[in-house]
């Protein structure tokens, strides 16, 4: 089967990849026109160069794919929502459409679990309403969301959206490798009590409900949390990293609301002043403060996805890839991030 993939040289993508060429199928990755793809190459991947933002390239990546995982998005970046916009909600709808006039059989969409708004603290449905916080990257992820189950009601294409936690293993320098430095460097703190739970799963258990959304005949037409539902408590989480790095577990409880309100002051009055992004944003303020769990009965009732990794063991073995110099080497996410607006991926 020939099958395409968005987001081939972000984290998540590099575990997909790894698990549909054990599965010996024809991969080809759409990769944007500046974008490092010399592992993807090496890996014998074919590529094709285009933008999600350009419908106009998208027509030699959907040619004879029957299968598209749609991993690319921005995060991570601090950019107004019509960017956030632009990728996240125009551009999903610019690739699904052309794999519709493609004929492609099935599309594998990314959600994100931020679209039901956090801090809820309780176990959330796919059935929840999707409230998001006033965050670019969750607006547009909800908006997209919203707009793929609009478009599977009349679609021929069968349809499939994931709603993943928050992944992390060996490679992610974006939230193991930070918590990993500062842990190591000391400098950890609790927000809160610490008694909250945090949305966090391990990538290759991602990679594996990615995997039965492709091919489960349960999985169209339908909307599927695909995360750990034993998850760990912020201070368990820190404590457990902090001893796996050889780092100082974090004494110091910082209470959430002021950081908060101080974030948001940070977004509204300094980020405009000092065009950055700032050091503690809203979006992260509330994923490692507030109380954060997903339930994903309906995945294992109709695909039979079972997390297979606990979390503790996920953070032994990032661990080991953190104490062998992994933050030393270049992100598997190496595309320039000035390339276009859609080279923050997932």
């Amino acid at each position: 089967m020939k099958i395409l993939i968005t987001g081939a040289t972000g984290l998540l993508g590099g575990y997909l990849i790894k698990k549909l060429q054990k599965r010996g199928e024809q991969l080809r990755a759409l990769i944007l026109p500046l974008e490092d793809a010399n592992l993807l190459i090496q890996q014998g991947i074919e590529i094709i160069r285009g933008d999600i933002t350009d419908p106009t390239t998208l027509g030699p990546a959907v040619k004879d794919v029957e299968l598209v995982f749609h991993l690319a998005g921005m995060m991570g970046v601090w950019r107004p929502l019509a960017d956030y916009r632009l990728v996240n909600v125009t551009g999903t709808l610019n690739l699904y459409r052309a794999a519709q006039q493609a004929g492609v059989r099935r599309f594998v969409h990314t959600s994100s679990h931020t679209v039901y708004g956090l801090g809820h603290g309780r176990f959330l449905t796919e059935g929840a309403a999707l409230r998001p916080d006033p965050d670019p990257y969750s607006l547009s992820k909800a908006e997209a969301d919203r707009l793929l189950r609009r478009l599977l009601l009349t679609s021929n294409m069968e349809t499939v959206i994931i709603r993943p936690g928050t992944f992390f293993g060996p490679g992610d320098h974006l939230h193991f490798g930070r918590m990993a430095q500062k842990l190591k460097a000391g400098k950890g703190i609790v927000l809160g009590s610490g008694a909250n739970m945090l949305p966090f799963c391990y990538v290759t258990d991602v990679a594996q409900g990615f995997i039965l959304a492709g091919y489960h005949h349960n999985a169209p037409g339908n909307t599927y949390n695909i995360t750990n539902d034993r998850p760990l408590t912020q201070l368990q989480m820190l404590n457990l990293i902090a001893d796996a790095v050889g780092g100082k577990r974090p004494a110091l409880h910082v209470p959430y609301t002021p950081v908060y309100y101080g974030s948001m002051v940070a977004e509204h009055v300094l980020a405009p002043l000092t065009q950055s992004k700032p050091i503690v944003t809203r979006l992260g303020a509330m994923m490692f403060g507030t109380d954060n769990r997903h339930s994903i009965e309906k995945a294992r009732r109709e695909l039979s996805y079972y997390p297979q990794v606990d979390l503790p063991d996920g953070i032994r073995q990032a661990a080991q890839w953190f104490n062998t110099g992994g933050m030393e080497k270049p992100p598997i996410a190496a595309a320039s991030h000035m390339a276009a607006l859609a080279a923050m991926r997932l």
